[in-house]
């Protein structure tokens, strides 16, 4: 165990707020975090991992369409959690008092073997399987930054950091890891990050903002061949691909007025963003035929396409005056048949149905410890 010396000196080298988060995984949505109370607790278990492998919570009844429950992560912060596409193992992100900053992990579907992906140093983003299981793809900015990224300045408002510090990384998911060092895979002069990767093992996906914009793109695995996929000026990002590999869904905030695009244009020139009105779109692989799916008039973000590729399953704070409740929802690809999922006071963000539409991963504060703690949850995903 980590000694009360440690504990005690995390008081003074640790961040007093969670909003400090990058763009590229919304962490920014979440409560405030009770950083020292919550990774003082998550030294508690084993030595390396608190809590157990997994254990059951209560269902809700107000949650028809989740059954059997499972909490997965038991202290310190864990979100973005994604399957593989055989669904028997998640890789995620997770900040832990062993690290500087948040770092990638890897976990049976029932929270067994958790395994360090990432180097342990820097901060890590946006982690996702490579189909065939051999590698992990993350963005971190380990050789730019080993230590914590620095607080924001909130003075200007809700933010988020769009890290220019971040790059896209390709680890081995076989073999002993510990021995491996990442292979970067992509490094641009700006913002590299919530990346994901085609089912058919055909492309990637990212976000990035080295030509000026804050865009999509796509490439091939090995990060050649980068094909911009969106063009209007305004933030747009956390691609995610279809099962299928045929449609990307992501998120967008459209820039409606001139103050908004001053705003816009000054806030991404001290490499931020002011994330408070996010809608749902949809688009060919190629980057054709995009559609605005949700117009709802607040936050929605991490969208995934369900299996049948007939809807969507996204977070929003849609129906929250304050803004800061986020659940559960899905919505049909044409922006019909609107419906909650989720319904606990609590955050709920992060969701991906496993490719034969059996199991649900999500991220939440429910059954936390402290203040604005997040882990991951499982469920039988029932339509």
């Amino acid at each position: 165990m980590i000694s009360s010396t440690l504990i005690a000196a995390m008081a003074f080298t640790l961040p007093a707020t969670s909003e400090i988060h990058p763009l590229g995984c919304s962490h920014a949505y979440l409560p405030e975090y009770d950083v020292l109370g919550g990774l003082t607790a998550s030294l508690q278990g084993t030595e390396t991992w608190p809590g157990p492998a997994s254990q059951a919570i209560k269902e809700r009844a107000d949650e028809p369409n989740l059954v059997n429950p499972r909490q997965l992560t038991f202290g310190g912060q864990n979100a973005e959690a994604y399957w593989s596409k055989d669904g028997k193992t998640i890789i995620f992100q997770t900040r832990q008092a062993l690290w500087p900053d948040e770092q990638i992990v890897r976990m049976n579907a029932d929270g067994s073997n958790k395994t360090l992906i990432s180097t342990g140093k820097g901060r890590c983003t946006c982690s996702y399987f490579t189909p065939d299981l051999k590698h992990v793809y993350f963005s971190s900015t380990h050789e730019k930054n080993e230590g914590a990224q620095a607080p924001l300045d909130m003075s200007k408002g809700y933010l988020w950091k769009v890290n220019p510090e971040f790059s896209l990384y390709r680890q081995s998911n076989t073999g002993n890891i510990a021995n491996d060092k990442p292979e970067l895979l992509l490094s641009r002069d700006g913002y590299i990050a919530e990346t994901t990767i085609a089912p058919n093992g055909k492309y990637i996906t990212f976000t990035g903002d080295f030509e000026g914009d804050i865009d999509i793109y796509r490439a091939d695995m090995n990060g050649k061949n980068i094909k911009k996929l969106t063009t209007d000026e305004g933030y747009d990002g956390g691609p995610f691909v279809s099962w299928d590999s045929k449609k990307i869904v992501f998120r967008r905030d459209s820039i409606d007025t001139e103050e908004e695009r001053m705003d816009y244009r000054r806030l991404h020139a001290e490499n931020l963003v002011r994330p408070s009105k996010l809608e749902i779109w949809v688009m060919d692989a190629d980057g054709k035929n995009k559609k605005q799916v949700t117009k709802l008039g607040c936050a929605s973000f991490a969208p995934f396409i369900l299996p049948d590729n007939k809807r969507i399953i996204f977070s929003s704070n849609y129906g929250d005056p304050k803004g800061r409740e986020f659940d559960l929802f899905t919505i049909n690809l044409d922006g019909t048949d609107l419906k909650r999922i989720t319904n606990s006071p609590d955050f709920d963000g992060f969701p991906m149905i496993s490719r034969d539409g059996k199991k649900l991963v999500w991220a939440s504060n429910r059954n936390g410890k402290v203040r604005g703690e997040t882990n991951v949850f499982v469920a039988n995903w029932v339509n």
